[in-house]
């Protein structure tokens, strides 16, 4: 029988979570409502893991093992699949991508993580995640944002159109500056992309500080 059709019953303590998992937090109402599920009716959907030389490792289903291991299971259904590494990682960063409650920040940094450990150029990465190559690059773009933006964003609930309006300005203060006032002023998309319009329109036409002017009365040195 194939690997992957065998049906493995597993103890959740003896599977360790997938070290390329994209989503850095779990909402613990959520897992809550999902262990109480699965006390009900256990676990209907299968993990998905494959076997490494330090023991069985998740491949996807992070959350449904975090619940069935709340839920105080013994063990959880599995499906094992035969995956190398980058393969393993893939797997993780798609069917995140394909749940809506993933931050689109978190999204960014497991592309990111994904590239690095997999070599491949974005085009490559973009035609395996079921990407197009310009959505991938969007996505990337926004870790050029500092840390501190990324947690003003975060905690602010902007979208990510938002965050990508930052992108329009160049000094980190003024990203800073202009992602605490959408938060505080509450502005929609359009919204903010007129606040970040005025600002860069007042930029342009300041001068650098520090610079200094100077005039030349004496037409003499011009001759």
């Amino acid at each position: 029988m194939d690997t992957e059709q065998r049906v493995l019953w597993l103890a959740p303590e003896d599977i360790r979570p997938n070290p390329a998992q994209p989503r850095r937090t779990f909402d613990s109402g959520e897992l809550e409502r999902l262990a109480a599920s699965i006390r009900a009716h256990g676990v209907l959907q299968p993990l998905t893991v494959r076997r490494t030389e330090s023991g069985w490792e998740l491949v996807a289903g992070e959350r449904r093992l975090r619940a069935a291991a709340l839920a105080g299971m013994e063990t959880v259904p599995c499906l094992e699949r035969a995956a190398d590494g980058r393969t393993s990682a893939a797997l993780a960063l798609v069917e995140n991508l394909q749940r809506q409650d993933l931050h689109y920040l978190e999204e960014a940094e497991a592309i990111s993580a994904f590239l690095h450990r997999s070599g491949l150029t974005q085009e490559a990465a973009a035609e395996q995640l079921g990407m197009s190559p310009s959505a991938l690059a969007n996505k990337l773009r926004l870790l050029r944002l500092s840390p501190a933006c990324r947690t003003a964003v975060t905690e602010g609930n902007l979208t990510e159109r938002h965050a990508r309006c930052l992108l329009r300005l160049e000094d980190e203060a003024e990203r800073l500056s202009a992602a605490r006032h959408f938060v505080s002023a509450g502005l929609n998309v359009a919204q903010a992309e007129r606040y970040v319009d005025h600002r860069l329109e007042i930029l342009q036409s300041t001068p650098p500080a520090g610079r200094r002017a100077y005039i030349i009365k004496d037409v003499r040195l011009f001759l």
